[in-house]
């Protein structure tokens, strides 16, 4: 094979054989995967076994099962029986364990059985960024993203899904029951055997509607109307498409504006996040461990009692106004047209006229102020561009002064939006790029928390490896 790269010959015998450390480089990131653990106290952490028992067989050490899995995770392979062969064959993994190649079900049971563990290393390889000052910016970007779970959607009941499958059954049955008339007037033209099946598949659709019903009476007692079968603690969720949606789990994340790592991030099984720019923002603050931090997030996170919530504590949240009174499609003023003047505790309005506070009555909510002006609307020429109602009100809530200074805030931040934009959701792109198509391997939210975390560590190691290097980042971590 001249003029050609020739390639060794297998069976060939070496008097001094070549190690393991010989194969991999020194900047193969594998290195830094044996450095981080190796500096961890897995005692202090939390990892079962870390302390070896007197009697019994002995087991695998907790940092040989987490190289593992951190070695699976920087490499898009999360599930145990991969790792199970790549222990076996892979030079790398090889290196890593000393040769060690545990089972899957041994791989499997550390994960499930150290949770708490694995998700305080995850908060350890954050606090080394902050040792490291990379978040001196002190500006977060925060956002969720739907993650599909192991339940599939046929599997997952609500009300309206139970409802809807119920009239279909029903409607199975009716057509089936029709045809078994017409069998019945006409014998001669109709199979016994045709009749017999139709007779089973009447049968087994009168089984399916006992089940829905009996799902529709769960989902009936549970807390959030829905019942999930494979995985107890997945739900539906409506995705970013219109008219479509997932059964899975909603990842929140807080990612650092400045270099892109996730400095907090949370596993939850709500479809929404208005009840999480507070949560995230005080998870966000103690790991960057900054006085004060800005919180850039969308629309979706508006919630005047959030705002209010992160008042006073150092957490400057920027998210803009959500207006669904749908006024400006329809050439009406909207809210933002009225100016209010704290001063005097009134509005201006787009004539010129000063909406003052009503006196409260008994039918309006109680942190609801009502502002108008009778004499001024009866009169006004730019009445049929307010309001269509007799009189023009503007509604303001008693803490709006928070809504109104995060507002002047966000107004010194145009680029906020654009900011958040390009620092989170390329995150969810590439997580969800490594985990594949299923995401979620696991079930039940304190497993897939346990997931996610090794998901999160994994893509924070591989951030600063490109940021400073396998040697340097090295260096650092055993300093």
């Amino acid at each position: 094979m001249g003029r050609f790269v020739e390639e060794q010959d297998r069976r060939q015998d070496f008097l001094l054989p070549a190690s393991l450390d010989d194969y991999v480089a020194d900047d193969n990131p594998v290195r830094v995967v044996e450095a981080f653990i190796d500096e961890l106290d897995l005692v202090a952490v939390g990892f079962a076994g870390a302390t070896p028992a007197q009697t019994g067989r002995p087991a695998y050490h907790p940092s040989t099962m987490l190289k593992i899995y951190l070695y699976g995770y920087l490499n898009k392979i999360q599930s145990s029986r991969r790792l199970e062969r790549e222990a076996q064959r892979n030079i790398e993994l090889m290196w890593l364990t000393g040769r060690l190649a545990p089972d899957f079900k041994t791989i499997a049971n550390f994960r499930r059985d150290n949770g708490d563990a694995i998700r305080a290393v995850c908060s350890q390889f954050v606090v080394l960024c902050r040792q490291l000052s990379l978040f001196g910016q002190a500006t977060v970007a925060i956002d969720g993203s739907k993650f599909k779970a192991v339940n599939n959607r046929d599997r997952n009941y609500t009300a309206h899904k139970a409802a809807k499958r119920i009239e279909q059954v029903e409607a199975s049955i009716d057509r089936y029951l029709a045809a078994l008339d017409r069998a019945d007037r006409e014998a001669s033209d109709v199979p016994q055997a045709r009749v017999e099946q139709i007779r089973e598949k009447i049968a087994g659709l009168r089984g399916q509607m006992r089940f829905l019903k009996e799902m529709a009476a769960q989902v009936e007692a549970s807390p959030d109307h829905q019942v999930s079968l494979t995985d107890p603690d997945a739900r539906s969720m409506n995705s970013s498409g219109r008219g479509t949606g997932i059964v899975g789990y909603n990842l929140q994340a807080a990612v650092d504006a400045e270099h892109h790592l996730i400095v907090a991030h949370e596993v939850v099984n709500e479809g929404n996040d208005r009840a999480q720019l507070a949560p995230m923002g005080r998870q966000a603050q103690a790991a960057i461990g900054a006085p004060e931090i800005t919180v850039l997030a969308d629309r979706g996170y508006m919630n005047g009692e959030q705002v209010l919530e992160c008042e006073g504590t150092g957490i400057l949240p920027c998210v803009p106004r959500t207006d669904t009174s749908g006024k400006a499609q329809r050439g009406l003023f909207t809210k933002a047209d009225f100016v209010y003047d704290a001063n005097h505790d009134h509005y201006t309005c787009p004539a010129g006229e000063h909406l003052t506070k009503a006196r409260a009555r008994s039918d309006h909510h109680g942190d609801i102020d009502h502002y108008r002006n009778l004499r001024a609307c009866l009169s006004c020429v730019l009445r049929p561009r307010c309001t269509t109602e007799y009189v023009k009100r503007v509604k303001r809530w008693k803490h709006e002064a928070v809504i109104d200074a995060m507002q002047r805030r966000l107004d010194l931040l145009p680029n906020a939006m654009g900011i958040r934009r390009r620092t989170v959701e390329h995150v969810f792109g590439t997580l969800k790029s490594w985990m594949g198509s299923t995401h979620f391997l696991t079930k039940t939210l304190k497993n897939v928390r346990t997931e996610m975390s090794l998901c999160v560590l994994a893509y924070n190691m591989k951030r600063m490896i490109q940021m400073m290097g396998v040697q340097p980042l090295i260096a650092v971590i055993r300093t």
